[in-house]
């Protein structure tokens, strides 16, 4: 799939396409990814459009999206491969009177009829085409998982002890994304290209209210990118990011709004912060930041 993207302007006219808004640097790291075949680690603040890049990149490329969702304690089952207890109990019981031995049937059930393949695992073994492994949030995950990770991202394979090695049909297209909540080991990085995405531009964020929301009011659009833009420059507990920008504007269109007011504002504050101190530290920079919002 790759050799279908032959420059960087090929793979901007994927994003295109998908609705995407990015830039020069994230269609570059992008179309490196495609072409070395290296995994991307797309780092950035929560809700900048990192996961969006995995989902966009299999939508573009016609393949299917695997995805694993990382979180503290993940382990190799849960990630790789777990066996199938309830059925392997099963067939012990059909065998108690087989004249196997016991070798003969530990072979038996610890075989491919008994395998549970999980994200890893899927991605290695998938058949057809290339697909797009996403690996959400990985500095969520211990540091012993990320450790086992190298031989995937170096090697393309694992190993069942079962089973042997198992080295990948198709390659897959990797994006790991992280959120830095702890800083990721050099062996992980040196393994991966790298992009970092930060809040949009003004220019960007409304480029991206056009491609997804493209029925919102001109001038509101404005006014909402005016005001986000403005609410990330305050200290705030978790900065909205595109994500809250895009929920918020579905929000205002459902209640038919035209432009920002107080009234609005509060009656929606919910959607774009997401705790009580944050609410109140709003609200009390909320003349500010609606007269910045409000600017032609």
């Amino acid at each position: 799939m790759s050799g279908a993207v032959r420059s960087v302007e090929d793979v901007e006219a994927l994003l295109a396409r998908s609705h995407y808004v990015g830039d020069r640097e994230i269609a570059t790291a992008i179309f490196l990814a495609l072409r070395l075949h290296r995994p991307l680690l797309v780092e950035g603040h929560a809700g900048v459009g990192k996961t969006e890049i995995a989902k966009t990149l299999a939508a573009a490329l016609d393949t299917e999206l695997i995805r694993l969702q990382c979180y503290e304690g993940l382990d190799v089952s849960t990630a790789l491969y777990e066996w199938n207890y309830a059925k392997q109990i099963l067939r012990i019981r059909m065998e108690e009177q087989s004249s196997q031995s016991a070798v003969e049937k530990e072979a038996l059930i610890f075989s491919e009829p008994y395998l549970l393949a999980r994200p890893l695992l899927q991605a290695l073994r998938h058949a057809s085409a290339s697909p797009v492994l996403l690996i959400d949030e990985i500095d969520r995950a211990d540091e012993e998982f990320e450790a086992f990770l190298l031989e995937v991202l170096s090697e393309y394979q694992v190993t069942i002890p079962e089973l042997g090695s198992i080295s990948a049909k198709h390659l897959p297209y990797v994006v790991l994304t992280s959120n830095r909540i702890r800083e990721l080991s050099d062996a992980l990085k040196r393994r991966c290209l790298y992009l970092w995405i930060d809040y949009p531009s003004f220019e960007k964020e409304l480029a991206i209210i056009h491609a997804r929301l493209p029925e919102t009011e001109e001038s509101l659009a404005g006014q909402i990118c005016r005001f986000m833009e403005a609410l990330r420059e305050i200290e705030l507990d978790k900065r909205p990011g595109i994500a809250e920008t895009l929920d918020w504007g579905r929000a205002l269109c459902e209640l038919n709004g035209t432009s920002l007011t107080p009234e609005v504002i509060r009656s929606t504050l919910g959607v774009v912060v997401k705790s009580k101190r944050d609410i109140e530290h709003v609200q009390g920079a909320l003349p500010g930041l609606l007269q910045r919002a409000v600017i032609e």
